[in-house]
């Protein structure tokens, strides 16, 4: 895949009319709404491919369920790892 993916609507009010900003690579202006965002790929997630059809998952334990290996937990079920804030 050698070109970049274009958002098809307007994260906001959902409009097809976006445009290129130039904010540079990823911002988007919506011509609709009068907005302007950016997109950006943040990685995978570390829980892995979740097979629909099956309709299991491969790790089907919680954030507070899990342990590290000194038996103290890893995470809260109220938090996220990998936060989006910058």
């Amino acid at each position: 895949m050698s070109e970049r993916a274009a958002p098809f609507h307007c994260p906001y009010c959902g409009d097809e009319d976006l445009w290129p900003s130039e904010e540079g690579h990823g911002a988007w202006e919506c011509a609709a709404c009068n907005r302007a965002f950016r997109l950006k790929f943040l990685g995978l997630l570390s829980r892995g491919f979740e097979n629909r059809e099956s309709g299991g998952a491969q790790d089907t334990g919680t954030a507070a369920d899990r342990t590290d290996d000194d038996g103290t937990a890893s995470g809260s079920a109220n938090t996220r790892e990998g936060s989006l804030s910058s």
